[in-house]
């Protein structure tokens, strides 16, 4: 029996799971998911915070690296423990990264979220754990920021694999996709660097569901529209910008920077928990999912239809709709990018913090 990972590969989209936690590194699970079609896997500080914090999987790593590095501080303690797993992770993805000649089989660590608007120190820290993890398939996850476009392009001209994070509108993505491109111009070998830039998608809908709500019945066909549609609408562009002639016309076997689609969970219950499943599945893209909405797929899921090229006409007229009731698109996803800046700082800082006990309790 094909499984959904199989059934959304043979549309074009490869899925990469949103979660990492130790013990799935250890006791097969992961290597059962990746046997089953698992093509990649993404982790952030809140991910990494509620592994950490909210388990004791790591308490024995810790007290044996605080034994040995008794002034280690909280940061350097994470950082043990992330690249480890992360290593681990890469490891159990190696057989994926060979098979696709170096096109999938991704696993991301993300640089601190407290460099977000910094652009030397970004590139600083992006080399160091590039070089601290020592795989040739992890990725380093780069915001989409003012200051982190340029160090992207100065990442993948050094032929550091980028995951660029928290991109909401088209401005990211114009801006994201060009980066890319001005760094494999740069790039000692085109063809073996690869990026992908991450849509976040479900915060759009709950921000502005938010707005609609309050506008009454004129604005009530747009709720739950406008995410998907924001998809659809940037993904014409990724098509522009990378098309079939993308190899033709860069040559040196650069690949195209994939769209990856984040923040797929389904924040709003009134909704459909696979719509940001169903409802963007195309072909050359990653769709990176939480643990929950790949059971659900996999549960009562369709990959029948390649839906992002689907009414794309309809998706330009919920963009132009809502513009015409007043909503403005461009100031929400402006506001979401802070926002997600903060709350992974809050998420480092949590975790940190919860280091910080765990290493008084167990010392």
């Amino acid at each position: 029996m094909t499984s959904a990972m199989e059934q959304l590969a043979a549309q074009g989209q490869s899925v990469w799971l949103d979660y990492i936690r130790r013990d799935m590194l250890e006791n097969g699970d992961m290597a059962a998911m990746v046997a089953d079609g698992l093509r990649g896997m993404t982790s952030n500080p809140s991910i990494f915070e509620k592994a950490i914090a909210g388990s004791n999987q790591y308490d024995d790593d810790i007290e044996r690296f605080v034994a040995i590095n008794p002034s280690a501080t909280p940061v350097e303690i994470f950082e043990h423990l992330a690249i480890e797993d992360i290593q681990a992770a890469a490891d159990i993805l190696a057989p994926v990264y060979e098979r696709t000649d170096g096109a999938d089989g991704f696993v991301s660590l993300e640089v601190s979220p407290t460099l977000a608007n910094d652009t030397d120190g970004t590139i600083a820290e992006a080399r160091r754990l590039w070089a601290a993890v020592g795989r040739p398939n992890v990725m380093i996850k780069v915001p989409a920021t003012k200051a982190g476009i340029p160090a992207i392009e100065t990442l993948i001209g050094e032929n550091i694999n980028v995951n660029v994070t928290l991109m909401f509108s088209m401005d990211d993505y114009e801006a994201v996709s060009h980066a890319y491109l001005r760094g494999i111009e740069k790039a000692p070998d085109p063809s073996r660097v690869a990026s992908v830039a991450s849509f976040f998608v479900s915060r759009v809908d709950t921000a502005a569901d938010n707005q609609l709500a309050e506008l009454g019945d004129v604005a009530a066909p747009l709720l739950g529209m406008v995410a998907i549609a924001n998809a659809k609408v940037t993904y014409q562009r990724y098509l522009e910008l990378f098309g079939d002639d993308f190899e033709a016309q860069w040559g040196k076997g650069a690949f195209p920077q994939r769209l990856l689609w984040a923040s797929t969970g389904t924040k709003n219950a009134a909704y459909s928990d696979i719509m940001y499943v169903e409802g963007l599945i195309g072909h050359n893209t990653v769709n990176t999912l939480p643990p929950a909405t790949l059971d659900a797929f996999a549960d009562h899921g369709s990959a029948d239809v390649a839906a992002l090229v689907e009414d794309v006409d309809d998706a330009h007229s919920v963009l132009e709709q809502l513009t015409a009731v007043g909503v403005d698109l461009d100031a929400i996803t402006d506001q979401l990018q802070t926002d997600g800046v903060q709350a992974f700082i809050d998420a480092f800082e949590g975790l940190l913090g919860a280091i910080e006990e765990k290493r008084s309790a167990l010392v």
